[in-house]
This record gives C-alpha cells, sequence and structure tokens, in this order.
C-alpha cells in the first residue's frame, strides 16, 4: 500500500492550494489545509488549521505532524525570503523533510521576490528534497477574480504591453496535478519544473478564442510599457509593483515566455489542457463563470 503523507498546505482556500489540497486528500493523505480564513471547510475531509506567515504563533500548530508542505509565498509582499525563512527553519525542526514551493516561470532563482526563496532552498540545503514549481501564467486570470477577468467583462478589451510575444497559459488545475506528484511520488521530486500548457499564444490569440466560444467580441489592446505601468497606477496599483509588472508583459513581448514543456505530461501521464478547451469549460451554459459582457465606454478595463 502506497505510504500516506501528512502535508502542509499553505495558502489552502487560493487557486492552487484549494485544488493541491482536493487532490491530495483524493488520494488518501491527511492533509492540514492552512489559511487565515481556516473556518471554510476545505475538501476531502482534510483538516482545516489557521496560519499566517506573519503570526508565528501560528507556525507549529500548523506544522504538527506534518512531513510534507505545498508553500505558497504570502501575496504581495516584496521580499518573501524575509518571512518564509524562518518559517522553513521551524518546518525542518518540526520534521517536514519535502517540500515544494509555488513560484512563477519569469522569475529565475536568484531573482527578485519568491526567487529569492528558490535561492534559499537551493543554498541553504534546508531540506533532504525540494523543489520549485514555476508555472507559467494562468488559465483562470481571464474568468476568475482577476484583473484581465474584469476588463474582458466590463470592456471587452485585453490591455496588455506584451505586443505579439506568446504564453503557455496553464491551467490552475494541472499546476495541482503536478504538485500533488511531487510531494507524494516514490522519489525525490526535481529541483526547479517550469509549468505550461500545451501551446504558446499571443494576446491576440487569447481574445480571439474567448470571441469564438462565447460569441462576444473581446480585442486585444497593446500598449507600451510606461503606458502600462502608467495605467496600472491610475487603477490603484503600487507605482513599483505597476513598473514590475509591465516589464513582465516586456520580457514577453521579447519571447521571454515562448516555450513549452512536457512537465504536465512526463509527471501525471496526461497532457495539459488546452486554453480552447478550458474556455469551453469555463463559459459553458453549466458554468459559474461570466460571460464577457458588452464593452462600455466607462466601466474600469483592468
Amino acid at each position: 500500500m502506497p505510504e500516506r503523507h501528512t502535508v502542509l498546505v499553505t495558502g489552502a482556500t487560493g487557486n492552487t492550494g484549494s485544488r493541491v489540497t482536493a487532490r491530495l486528500a483524493a488520494l488518501g493523505h491527511p492533509v492540514r489545509a492552512a489559511s487565515r480564513t481556516a473556518r471554510t471547510a476545505p475538501p476531502g475531509g482534510a483538516r482545516a488549521v489557521p496560519f499566517d506567515w506573519y503570526d508565528e504563533s501560528t507556525h507549529a500548530p500548523a506544522l504538527n505532524g506534518a512531513t510534507r508542505a505545498y508553500l505558497v509565498p504570502p501575496p504581495g509582499d516584496p521580499d518573501p525570503a524575509a518571512v518564509m525563512f524562518p518559517f522553513l527553519e521551524r518546518a525542518r525542526a518540526a520534521g517536514v523533510t519535502r517540500v515544494a514551493l509555488l513560484g512563477s516561470s519569469a522569475i529565475r532563482p536568484g531573482g527578485p521576490g519568491v526567487g529569492q526563496v528558490h535561492q534559499l532552498l537551493c543554498e541553504q540545503r534546508l531540506f533532504e528534497e525540494w523543489t520549485v514549481l514555476r508555472p507559467s501564467w494562468f488559465m483562470q486570470n481571464f474568468t476568475d477574480d482577476h484583473a484581465h477577468a474584469e476588463s474582458i467583462r466590463s470592456e471587452g478589451t485585453l490591455t496588455t504591453a506584451t505586443g505579439t510575444g506568446r504564453v503557455p497559459f496553464v491551467d490552475a488545475d494541472d499546476i495541482a496535478a503536478v504538485a500533488a506528484h511531487t510531494l507524494t511520488a516514490t522519489s525525490a521530486p526535481e529541483h526547479d519544473l517550469i509549468i505550461t500548457g500545451p501551446e504558446a499564444l499571443t494576446y491576440d490569440e487569447v481574445a480571439a478564442t474567448i470571441t469564438r466560444v462565447t460569441g462576444r467580441t473581446v480585442t486585444h489592446h497593446p500598449v507600451t510599457p510606461p503606458q502600462l505601468a502608467a495605467r496600472l497606477t491610475r487603477l490603484g496599483i503600487p507605482a513599483e509593483f505597476a513598473r514590475v509588472l509591465a516589464a513582465l508583459d516586456d520580457a514577453i513581448s521579447e519571447g521571454a515566455e515562448n516555450r513549452v514543456t512536457d512537465t504536465v505530461r512526463r509527471l501525471t501521464g496526461r497532457a495539459p489542457r488546452a486554453f480552447a478547451d478550458y474556455c469551453r469549460a469555463a463559459w459553458s451554459p453549466r458554468s459559474t463563470a461570466t460571460a464577457p459582457s458588452r464593452p462600455t465606454a466607462t466601466a474600469p478595463s483592468r
């Protein structure tokens, strides 16, 4: 019988954390579903536990009994390593032997933000086994609680500084499947896993696909990186972070994300979901997703 591992999942109510929790529970692993809103019952019999990166009193109770952990960095923190490194030391002392960190395909080891945490895992040898999951942009960005989804619904537009650059958008379900595999497989995981969908698309192609599936016109509105940064700042995003986002778009325009990996198929045994298939499911009559509304002149675009 396969060995069962008690897994701590941080960010357990989030986009990937909720999916990782459900998959691990379905496989029969005890899951400690950690979040600041631990009142929400997690799926599959997982146990909800309160957890806050910034509240050290929640760390030991959340780690109790866990031998593996899925780590979602504190959202919006420009220096997550400062708060995560002390926790990682506590996790090792508590008996955690394998961790999977959620990173980004756009951020290399030693880069800003989560890249610094990636570098710590490389250099500090805190755990016997570890991996950094580096997914590309989520398909859910176009349907869930995200700026792109809002601009599609309110204006029928996607505003980016990506030009004709391509992105291999990936379904969060595929990310969760890879995460569950890396946390439960008998063999130690690879240290750096770039996770993509099956095809790299331009935003023009994304808009055309959404138009075709929904029957509502959605267009891509290209702007320059400074224009995008200014636009995001006007919409309330801090200026420094707006410039970071614009720089990521600029990197896409230069081909930084134009790649497709076999990570999902190789580790899960099935092909990653195609964007058109995701859209058909998301905007099906039985879906809870909201179809794009007609563009309006006054609604915010992002």
